[in-house]
């Protein structure tokens, strides 16, 4: 594959429509031991002693899920690694017995048919701090003490929520608040920005940003090692949904650079304040509209216990963002992480923007992948790019309809605009708005980052929402409908795109296995909501893309393009028999002036469209075979 203006390219010339899923949900969590599978009290003991091997799914298991997944049109997969996966036992210590095993799963992938990039996955930096990604060494050589965290304010986590809180549960989708609590946004500072606000911080007498980004890069150096001669790789992710932690703050004794809003929320100086000890009374809130919504107070820290174990303390302390004065907290530097070189801070261009040509440099030192998939903030900015910042670059990034994904709960006549607060009201305008949504990304990536490809990264629903509904009466139809919708707006736009996600996994108890999520499009085995994201759509074309529809009601695609007659090889349309039938109509138009011809395979569900020397737009439209059986999930 190959990048050339907007579009990524086969070795024939052909323009090619990257779809698939993520694999896999559970893959932020280790395999073995048992305890670690979970999200238990117990499963963040001995952070050096566990395994990912077996991630997404048994190695026994890969022939026929790989082949299901192309059965599905799923040729093309976001393949979900941690750091910690990686490099779990401490710096340079790399898990051998899981680099193998991925290994013998790609070779395996290639072999079926699927191709795949790897996504280094992180959420709220690591398991200990609410989400997965990092290694618990990261925390640990800034003088953390892991069994603190919770307890001092300092994260949120599932493990440790109950023994706090009489028993109860980590509410539903509260983990990315750990974004705005002290461990997460401290680890993600440091690491993009630690030498602008952090200077004297020093891990094993490196500054504390050098030493992380370094081991993090090795890391996936090393991997990309062991993996070289998997031909089903083609391009690596950078990192998945980083965040710029304090990065860009204008005062640190309010809130900012928050993913969602819901119960205590600290602001910083409140933040780094509890992590040293202090108990402090902090705000309580909910989402509303484009601001949070304070509605009472709570305490964190009660016990006054610091977070730093003997000899270490708070690195924005000891950079003077804060001091105690008789004994209590006080602010010094509100504005401490509002400039960058004299000026408001950018955090895509000023510090994730030199991470990932850096990732990118050093990844080429190792080989050379074809692509590479960098993404912004989520509902946030993206960096620029242009030619000499590095080619075979695509922008990856997610959209997930907010109110549907926090609420668990579809209304198709209702959604919210996440950076306006505007309500939209009505299916038409609510489907309009997700499709509108993507064309914004699209067009942005057009004017500040060089026209380069777009691949919609992530995206999908829950499938317990509606209290898990479904799983009680077998209907899936509103999670059909709204994935349907997800899709139509994204063949609107003509991206590429990776569903979230595939946990093989998966069960009714448990979800994904990892903070309440259930977004797994697979259980026991088989496909859900099936008839919301099995359709068709272009694999390859001999030609330039212009338009594309299926409804699937009606069960009619639509694919208009520029044939380009030097090519070779045949447009191919994943064409599958579960929504079109065995023996569908095909028409091409203008059938009188175009020298084509077509070829139906319905045991490999395609349809191959052949044309000579024509160098005009095309129609294809295929229509649902009258015997056809409906497909349901």
């Amino acid at each position: 594959m190959k990048v050339k203006g907007p579009h990524i390219l086969d070795d024939s010339g052909r323009i090619l429509m990257l779809r698939g899923c993520n694999l896999g949900g559970s893959s932020k969590l280790p395999a073995a031991p048992e305890a670690a599978r979970s999200q238990g009290p117990d499963s963040l003991k001995n952070p050096g002693g566990v395994s990912f091997v077996g991630r997404p799914f048994p190695l026994e298991e890969a022939e026929w899920r790989f082949r299901q997944l192309r059965s599905w049109g799923f040729t093309f997969c976001r393949f979900v690694i941690t750091w910690e996966a990686l490099e779990h036992a401490g710096p340079g210590i790399y898990d051998e017995a899981y680099l193998a095993y991925l290994r013998k799963l790609l070779l395996i992938a290639g072999q079926e048919g699927v191709s795949v990039f790897i996504d280094p996955h992180q959420d709220v930096w690591s398991r200990w701090t609410g989400g997965d990604g990092a290694p618990a060494w990261t925390l640990e050589k800034l003088g953390f003490d892991l069994d603190k965290l919770d307890d001092s304010g300092a994260a949120l986590t599932p493990q440790h929520y109950p023994r706090l809180n009489r028993g109860k549960p980590l509410p539903r989708m509260r983990w990315p608040v750990n974004y705005n609590r002290y461990a997460a946004a401290t680890m993600f500072t440091l690491f993009f920005a630690g030498n602008t606000y952090a200077g004297d911080c020093k891990i094993e007498g490196q500054s504390a940003q050098d030493f992380l980004q370094e081991r993090y890069i090795a890391a996936m150096r090393h991997c990309f090692r062991r993996l070289k001669n998997c031909k089903s790789i083609v391009g690596w992710g950078a990192m998945n949904e980083p965040h710029p932690g304090f990065a860009g703050y204008t005062d640190l004794s309010g809130l900012e650079n928050f993913a969602v809003s819901s119960g205590p929320m600290p602001s910083p100086f409140e933040a780094m304040a509890a992590a040293s000890g202090h108990t402090v009374k902090i705000g309580v809130y909910r989402p509303w509209l484009k601001k949070p919504l304070r509605t009472g107070s709570a305490v964190i820290n009660p016990q006054g216990l610091s977070l730093f174990r003997e000899g270490f303390s708070c690195p924005w302390k000891e950079a003077g963002v804060w001091g105690e004065e008789g004994g209590e907290a006080v602010l010094l530097k509100k504005d401490h992480f509002a400039l960058y070189r004299g000026k408001s801070v950018r955090f895509a261009d000023d510090f994730l923007k030199p991470f990932i040509k850096s990732f990118i440099e050093k990844m080429r030192e190792a080989g050379r992948p074809a692509l590479f998939f960098i993404e912004g903030l989520p509902n946030g900015s993206h960096p620029s790019w242009a030619k000499e910042d590095g080619e075979g670059v695509v922008n990856a990034f997610h959209h997930y309809d907010g109110p549907t994904l926090f609420f668990k709960k579809y209304n198709p006549f209702f959604t919210a605009d996440q950076l306006s607060g505007r309500i939209i009201l009505g299916r038409k305008k609510v489907a309009a708005f997700y499709s509108a949504c993507l064309g914004k990304a699209r067009e942005w990536t057009n004017e500040h980052m060089g026209g380069m490809p777009c691949l919609l990264g992530e995206f999908g629903l829950p499938f317990d929402m509606n209290k898990g509904r479904a799983y009680q009466n077998g209907d899936y139809s509103r999670h059909e409908e709204a994935l349907s919708a997800y899709y139509d707006g994204i063949d609107k736009n003509l991206l590429h795109s990776t569903i979230w996600d595939y946990t093989a996994d998966n069960t009714h108890q448990a979800g994904d296995g990892w903070n309440g999520e259930d977004l797994s499009i697979i259980y026991n085995g088989e496909g859900r909501a099936k008839a919301g994201w099995l359709r068709p759509y272009p694999l390859a074309t001999a030609g330039t893309p212009i338009a594309l529809s299926w409804d699937r009601k009606a069960g009619i695609f639509r694919y208009r393009f520029k044939a380009d007659g030097g090519i070779n090889e045949p447009t191919e349309i994943f064409a599958p028999t579960e929504c079109l039938g065995k023996t569908p109509d095909i028409i091409i138009t203008p059938k009188d002036k175009v020298p084509s011809r077509s070829e139906h395979k319905s045991e490999e569900n395609r349809i191959l469209i052949y044309v000579e020397n024509f160098y005009d737009e095309i129609e294809v439209t295929v229509k649902r075979s009258r015997q056809f059986v409906a497909l349901r999930a």
